[in-house]
This record gives structure tokens, C-alpha cells and sequence, in this order.
């Protein structure tokens, strides 16, 4: 059984004085919407709008299947997205001459740049319709009019699509809203959430028993597939709204883990903060690193509760590096991701007696375990924590 409880943020955390949700409720986005494309592959049947939120958003419930055999599809190649190849690419391989070998190390030794149009705009290259399964085609989905439920309705529908499948520990089920603002983007599902789920999944062994802290949790995603094999996890992120979304996806998932509390109020209690501090050993974020000031105070929290724990622990950042043409710049830019490395070596060069940071990138080998484009601009990294 594994205990996995969502709460805010710790009240007691702080950036230069100002607690960490008071600087939080002050940052202000100048944006427009954004929407994830991580639903695109999904049936219609596993994507359904069942209700609004408090904030009058469209709130959606999608069911992803885990291939726990790695037989996900890269849409893009065609081939199968896991850590080892199947018998089929190993033939084509061995087909291969040597000429082909040699243009492919050329091509894999190209640094990436940014394809851009004669105009110096950022040229988007479109999927072939060919490359696409005809099942998951869009030209051969059914049209789909969504209708707003009642109230009264919502569990009575998710009741009723539970009966229709089994329930097994192949499905994570999650609710969030789509085409947000960008302060709400955390009620959308991200491929960050996915690549660094996909890792954990892949990995069991390294987070087997383990307590874990999940910063920014968002729909809780990658939290429910820590909690499958961590003993306990504590999942968190700021707003009532967002959180009441996160403990709805606990009892969706019961499938998956038998939670505790889920009827708790959000907050921390003195046996928890003892908890947190006497046995965590993994911290982890998942696409939190968008927006300039909000990767500051990630990383000084992160600062701020490693240098609290009474273990060494192993902290995994996940994002995923957006490129973006500005006027500033007059060029495509990932400014955003720029501002992230620039605090990963300021984290590995701190010197401050006290602790000591050691950051690598993890190889993107593992297998693909989601139904989701793994693009080469994932990236996941690991800072590996020790006291002085």
C-alpha cells in the first residue's frame, strides 16, 4: 500500500523574504493561451469532457495506457520508441551498408538548430498523413460534439466508463482542462510529465520504498506513477482549484495504488514535515521550467529543502526545451530553457560550506512506456545532493 497525499507548497519556504505562495499569487504572465498536443493520439473514447471547473474551463478525463512491454509508437520513424530495438529494426540494421552507417553518425553528430523559413521564422515541419496508423488518423475519427454534464452527472459517466473496461494497472486516468492561459498551465497534461514518467515506470528499482517530493505537480501524473513503486509521495503545487484536480485523480486511480487522506485538507501536518525531513530521498519536477522566475524559485527551494533533509538525496528535472522566434531577438530563441542550465551550473558551482550539488543528464535509452511524441527537446537531468 503506498500513502500519496497532495498539498501546497511549504508556507515556510521563502525567496529573499517573501514567502514562496505569496511570490507565487504575484507572478503575472503576459500571454496567450497555450495548449498541449499530448492528447492528439488519444481515441475518442479515452478522451471525454465530463464537466466545468470552478473557473468556468472545460474539464476533460483521458485514460492512458502503460505499455509495460515498451510497443509504444515513435509516429515520427515508425519504429518501435523503447530502450532496446525490436527484431525488425535489428534487420534493418544488419541491411544497412556501410555508407549508411557513416551519413547516420554524421547526422547524429549535427548540433540541433532550429529550421527556419527564408525569412528566418521558425519553419514547423508537418507529420506525413502516410506516417500515422489509419486507427489513430484524424481524417478517420469520428466528429465528435462534446456536451456540458450536470453537476449530478460526472461520476455516474466515469462509473459507467469503468464498467465498460476493466479496471487494470495498464490505464492511469487523469483529469485536466485544455487551452489554458498560461498561469494554468498546470491543469494541462505536458510530454515533460510523460519522459520523466516513463523513466520512474522504466526504472523501479531506483524509487522502490522510496519517500518522494514532487514540486509543481500539476494534474499529478507523474506523482501516480511514482506512488506504484515509492512508499510514500508527496505531491504539490499551488491553488485550490488545481489541488482539488489532483486529489479527483487519486480516487480515479484506484486502480493503480490504495491512497490515504484523500479527503484530508491540503496542508502540512507536524508528522508529515518530520516525515519529509527524516526520510526523503527524492525530489522531482516535471516541465516547471517555463517561465523565468518561476525556475528561480525552484531552484531555491530545492536549495532550500535538500540543505533541510536529514539524508542525501537525488533530485530529477524534467522539461522540455521550447523554441520560440522573438521580435527582441529577431531569431528563434529557447530563452527560457537558456535561463534553466544557467541555474543547473550555478547549483553545481555553489560553494557555500554546506552542501554540494552534482548534476548529469540522464541518456534518453529508456523505454517509452506512454502513447506520446518523444521529441529530441525532452531532456532529463539529475542532481545528485550531498551535506558537507
Amino acid at each position: 500500500m503506498v500513502d500519496i497525499r497532495w498539498m501546497c507548497l511549504w508556507p515556510e519556504i521563502s525567496a529573499f523574504g517573501v514567502p514562496l505562495r505569496e511570490r507565487m499569487d504575484q507572478v503575472v504572465f503576459r500571454s496567450d493561451t497555450v495548449l498541449s498536443d499530448i492528447h492528439l493520439l488519444l481515441s475518442n473514447r479515452d478522451h471525454l469532457m465530463v464537466r466545468l471547473n470552478a473557473a468556468g474551463q472545460p474539464v476533460f478525463v483521458s485514460r492512458f495506457k502503460i505499455f509495460w512491454e515498451g510497443k509504444t509508437q515513435d509516429f515520427d520513424s515508425g519504429s518501435t520508441a523503447a530502450g532496446g530495438k525490436t527484431s525488425g529494426e535489428e534487420g534493418k540494421d544488419e541491411k544497412k551498408g556501410k555508407r549508411g552507417q557513416e551519413e547516420d553518425n554524421l547526422i547524429a553528430k549535427k548540433p540541433l538548430k532550429a529550421p527556419v523559413d527564408e525569412d528566418g521564422d521558425l519553419d514547423v515541419a508537418r507529420r506525413p498523413a502516410d506516417s500515422v496508423p489509419p486507427e489513430l488518423s484524424l481524417r478517420n475519427r469520428a466528429r465528435v460534439y462534446p456536451t456540458i454534464l450536470s453537476r449530478a452527472e460526472p461520476e455516474a459517466a466515469e462509473d459507467e466508463q469503468g464498467n465498460e473496461e476493466e479496471c487494470t494497472r495498464d490505464i492511469i486516468t487523469i483529469e485536466h482542462t485544455m487551452a489554458t492561459p498560461l498561469e494554468d498551465a498546470g491543469k494541462q497534461v505536458w510530454r515533460g510529465a510523460f519522459f520523466l514518467a516513463d523513466f520512474i515506470l522504466s526504472q523501479p528499482g531506483l524509487f522502490r520504498e522510496a519517500t518522494a517530493l514532487e514540486l509543481g505537480a500539476g494534474t499529478g501524473l507523474t506523482s501516480l506513477a511514482m506512488a506504484t513503486v515509492a512508499k510514500r509521495v508527496y505531491c504539490t503545487d499551488v491553488g485550490h482549484d488545481l489541488l482539488t484536480m489532483c486529489q479527483r485523480n487519486i480516487t480515479l486511480n484506484k486502480n493503480l495504488l490504495e491512497p490515504k487522506d484523500v479527503d484530508s485538507e491540503f496542508g502540512w501536518s507536524e508528522e508529515e514535515v518530520a516525515d519529509l525531513h527524516d526520510n526523503a530521498t527524492i525530489l522531482f519536477a516535471a516541465d516547471v521550467c517555463y517561465d523565468d522566475d518561476l525556475t528561480d524559485s525552484l531552484f531555491r527551494t530545492l536549495y532550500r529543502i535538500s540543505s533541510h533533509l536529514r539524508n542525501p538525496g537525488t533530485i530529477y528535472l524534467c522539461l522540455e526545451k521550447r523554441l520560440n522566434f522573438t521580435i527582441r531577438h529577431l531569431d528563434v530563441t529557447c530563452e527560457a530553457y537558456n535561463h534553466f542550465r544557467r541555474c543547473l551550473d550555478d547549483l553545481q558551482d555553489l560553494a557555500d560550506g554546506k552542501m554540494k550539488f552534482t548534476v548529469t543528464q540522464v541518456e534518453p535509452n529508456f523505454p517509452q512506456l506512454l502513447q506520446y511524441e518523444r521529441v529530441e527537446q525532452l531532456e532529463l537531468w539529475k542532481v545528485t545532493t550531498s551535506h558537507l
